[in-house]
């Protein structure tokens, strides 16, 4: 049951980038979650391989389920939450390091290494690049070939570092409010991607491009739409799930089975591509399996609601798993009612949690070790964690800062804080204050300790794009010739 305060739970998803050892070229991996998986086994744990059209892309284990994201040249590390509370923060560091030394060893065995960047430099994004690298899930034949999703543009490793925070059911809207409209202090002090396909982009955080480029032209415009800040705070889960769930936006393609992974079974193509809402007000919906475009019918379930929770890709969704299901018309019947779902859902046992989607991968690197010293450049990878809990903890505080800002204000703020970073004196301003209430709802020096980098970041006004920039622009020659020089700085440095 979800209950207390925030951070009850903590966990993290850390997206990396791959390149070859001494050239600091892209990489694809070939036998990485199987070297990962032999190397934990090796110490006594238990681990499954995970496998897609005859190629193992994750191991799981009791640390965490490591493996790729969209790409054979980007990883994905989804650590298994610790306990919150007093020495939470220093619970989730013992893992993400145990992560990080194991996936250091594993990549070492086919000439790799982790680089420190939120996209890879130099990658290209053709589309021979992306059929050669993608991961052979069968939801991208629903976003590429039936939703229109120019996916490619994420080929070139763009990596995130995702923390996850449990919060009470009852505080969830308001949670997915403040880390939303925050997200410019966030994308600010994390920024780590200046450069795509060998060019300097004129921004300080690139990666956060990525969305608006991939659904610009989709078949769907809706699609775009549930990428972007809506133009006010979110009253309830209710109002959430129809902002995502109704009006022009078709239903993604939904599981033929009732219990499926999003990422990895077979789903079935609605005819007439409804809503979601329309959908599950129907008694049922004709449509097509996308493996083999058979037809079918499918009959709406509460599942199906539980289910589609990840189709929207704002700056911070509300992320969460059910004990147990309601029948149908009770879910339509609460999802009309103010705080409905949130009554409904505490009934019915909900474990949720925001998931923060802005926060650029940050390493500890050589680099950044000269720069800053030993002690900051270890809080990196937790550092948006602990800004994350904090501003949840201190959510009445975090709610007044975004009524100072504006939300729309805060939602404009955006492009600033992608393109300039903290160059822009408001974005600075902001990211001060934002740090100023998530160091507030921390309970310990302890924890505040991991807002090291950040707050390094934010008095230095050197984030990590910006040390980046000056290795790339410092170094003379190719392109192949500033990968060379800019790996031993910017390489994982445990």
């Amino acid at each position: 049951m979800d209950s207390g305060t925030a951070g009850q739970k903590l966990g993290l998803e850390m997206e990396m980038v791959v390149v070859r050892r001494g050239s600091g070229a892209g990489h694809a991996v070939q036998a990485y979650p199987a070297s990962l998986a032999r190397l934990r086994a090796d110490r006594g744990e238990t681990m499954a391989l995970g496998s897609l059209a005859g190629r193992v892309v994750s191991a799981r284990g009791t640390l965490a389920e490591s493996g790729l994201d969209n790409g054979f040249n980007l990883l994905e590390s989804a650590l298994h939450p610790v306990e919150g509370g007093p020495g939470g923060l220093d619970r989730l560091a013992a893992a993400v390091y145990t992560e990080l030394r194991d996936v250091q060893q594993a990549l070492a065995e086919e000439d790799a290494a982790v680089l420190n960047a939120g996209e890879h430099p130099a990658s290209p994004l053709d589309p021979d690049h992306y059929h050669a690298l993608r991961v052979p899930r069968p939801i991208y034949d629903d976003i590429v070939g039936y939703r229109g999703w120019l996916h490619r543009v994420g080929i070139d490793a763009k990596a995130q570092n995702s923390p996850c925070t449990s919060v009470p059911i009852h505080d969830a809207a308001r949670a997915v409010n403040v880390v939303t409209a925050l997200a410019p202090a966030f994308v600010a002090l994390f920024a780590n991607s200046p450069l795509e396909n060998g060019r300097v982009t004129g921004r300080k955080d690139n990666r956060m491009t990525m969305w608006d480029r991939m659904f610009r032209h989709a078949r769907f415009a809706g699609d775009l739409r549930v990428h972007r800040m809506p133009e006010r705070p979110f009253e309830d889960l209710g109002d959430y799930f129809r902002w995502m769930f109704e009006g022009d936006t078709p239903a993604r393609s939904l599981p033929l089975a009732s219990a499926s992974g999003y990422k990895h079974d077979t789903t079935v193509f609605l005819d007439g591509n409804p809503s979601l809402g329309q959908f599950l007000r129907a008694p049922s919906w004709p449509g097509r399996r996308s493996d083999n475009r058979e037809p079918v019918v499918l009959t709406p379930q509460t599942a199906h609601f539980e289910y589609a929770q990840f189709s929207n890709f704002l700056d911070a969704r509300w992320r969460y798993k059910l004990a147990s299901h309601c029948p149908l018309p009770e879910l339509l019947a609460q999802w009309r009612r103010p705080g409905g779902i949130e009554s409904l859902y505490a009934s019915l046992g909900v474990d949720g949690y925001i998931e923060g989607r802005v926060p650029s991968a940050v390493f500890p690197d050589r680099q950044l070790r000269r720069e800053a010293g030993d002690d900051i450049a270890l809080t990196a990878p937790l550092s948006p964690s602990a800004m994350q809990l904090g501003v949840m903890r201190n959510l009445a505080e975090a709610e007044r800062l975004v009524r100072d800002y504006g939300w729309l204000n805060l939602r404009r703020l955006r492009g600033n804080a992608i393109d300039a970073a903290l160059d822009d004196d408001l974005v600075r301003q902001l990211a001060a204050d934002t740090l100023a209430v998530a160091a507030a709802g921390l309970e310990s020096d302890a924890d505040r300790r991991w807002l090291g980098y950040a707050r390094y970041v934010l008095e230095s006004r050197r984030t990590g794009a910006d040390r980046l920039l000056s290795l790339w622009q410092d170094t003379p020659g190719d392109t192949a010739s500033r990968l060379a020089a800019i790996y031993p700085e910017r390489v994982l440095s445990l």
